[in-house]
């Protein structure tokens, strides 16, 4: 009985360990998922692009009047 325990435990240990991915797997994995944010972002731009082409951006007719000049008040000459 205490053979198989001692047998047992380290079996148990062993299969509880998960292969770590190698290298080229951890490469791959992160290559494809900077790509899909990459696609993410053109995407997110063209379609900013496209509403500042259309007029989404700002239309003037959304923009506030222009601003009077001030008129400072004149120089002294000192």
């Amino acid at each position: 009985m205490r053979r198989l325990g001692l047998l047992l435990v380290p079996l148990l240990l062993l299969s509880a360990c998960e292969k770590e991915p190698d290298f080229d797997e951890r490469y791959d994995k992160t290559a494809k998922e900077i790509e899909a944010r990459a696609k993410a972002m053109d995407t997110d731009i063209a379609k900013s692009e496209v509403g500042e082409v259309n007029g989404a951006a700002a239309a003037p007719e959304d923009l506030p009047p222009p601003a009077k000049p001030s008129n400072a008040a004149p120089s002294s000459g000192e």
